[in-house]
């Protein structure tokens, strides 16, 4: 028998649609992804990428404070180490993450660990097959696989993820941490040069780390870095190390000249990698509509309706924007209420 619902993904967009699809009755099926090396490596284990965030200031509802009691009366016992390991200074991404799923299944969401490698949206109902050779139908389905940042793939640089070095300053840049500090930011773009800009709210300056001897952002933006008293742009070199130390962080980055200079280093407390985003699109090509940058193309304004009638998609996975856990929730929501109200329509 297919099922009403099929969610790929386990970011903020697959559980809140996955709490919402639950309490309309529609028991959603949600493939959370597969636990593997390969998805190790590319930061696509189940739970998303905030499951990789410590600190998470930005989330309305969650305050700083003690949530101990909280997480050990809401999380099953296997879970209890978050409660053990939790730092009073605001929700984590873990346990925020671990939270979310737990809402979801106790509203009845069966949960896959597992990911989806191949879908047939030419049929009806749907069909999608797991990386473990398993079929499953499915009238409705909502795409939540969310997007990856692009990191310089440095084995320092993933030494001190999320210990200094990070891929959304947004997220991360009010810390503490990073507060009248120097920070550096990687690239050259409209990307990079939002966030130095943002940054230098922040920071006691923030060096921009680019290749070339002129920035590829449009000149709007680039006038933006330019005329920033803090915005310091290291024209022509590229990182070559992240430097740190075990309890402190980054504490530097040593930087490669390319154009022949001496390398050097700079006195950082952390590092911002702002050289793009790749969406979790791979098994969805030729099955719908993408953006040139392979995102997932939304056809109805202010819908999350996809390019087949009956797919639907949340979060980071159509969203080169914003990119924030609450927008991805959000949409979570919205991509419940739409496939919910489609399948009513078709009486399903």
């Amino acid at each position: 028998m297919a099922e009403h619902v099929v969610i790929v993904g386990s970011g903020p967009a697959g559980w809140s649609a996955a709490i919402y699809t639950a309490r309309a009755n529609l028991k959603p099926l949600c493939f959370e992804g597969a636990i593997t090396e390969d998805n190790r490596q590319l930061g696509t284990l189940p739970l998303g990428q905030l499951s990789l965030t410590t600190e998470v200031e930005n989330y309305a509802g969650f305050p700083a404070g003690d949530m101990s009691a909280y997480l050990k009366s809401s999380l099953p016992e296997e879970h209890s180490w978050l409660a053990d390991q939790h730092h009073k200074q605001g929700v984590s991404g873990p346990e925020l993450m671990h939270l979310m799923r737990q809402q979801a299944a106790n509203f009845g969401t069966r949960i896959v660990t597992d990911d989806i490698v191949e879908v047939d949206f030419n049929v009806r109902p749907f069909r999608l097959r797991s990386s473990q050779g398993e079929w499953v139908e499915a009238h409705s389905v909502i795409i939540a696989t969310g997007a990856r940042a692009n990191y310089l793939g440095l084995p320092s640089e993933d030494k001190y993820k999320n210990r200094g070095v990070s891929a959304c300053a947004v997220c991360d840049g009010a810390l503490p941490r990073f507060r009248n500090k120097p920070l550096v930011v990687v690239g050259g773009g409209d990307s990079a040069v939002e966030e130095a800009d943002y940054l230098s709210k922040f920071a006691s300056v923030v060096y921009m780390i680019h290749r070339r001897d002129a920035l590829r952002a449009s000149k709007i933006m680039a006038d933006r870095a330019l005329n920033n008293k803090k915005i310091n742009i290291q024209w022509n070199t590229e990182v070559e190390e992240v430097l740190g130390e075990d309890k402190a962080g980054v504490t530097g980055v040593k930087l490669k000249s390319t154009v022949g200079e001496p390398s050097r280093t700079l006195e950082a407390a952390g590092m911002f990698v702002a050289i793009g985003h790749t969406p979790n699109t791979v098994f969805l090509e030729g099955k719908l509509a993408m953006t040139p940058k392979k995102y997932l193309q939304w056809t109805v304004p202010f819908r999350t309706n996809t390019s087949v009638e009956g797919v639907f998609a949340a979060g980071d996975v159509a969203d080169d924007y914003y990119r924030q856990a609450i927008t991805a929730a959000g949409s979570g929501c919205q991509a419940a209420l739409d496939a919910e109200r489609w399948l009513a329509g078709k009486g399903l």
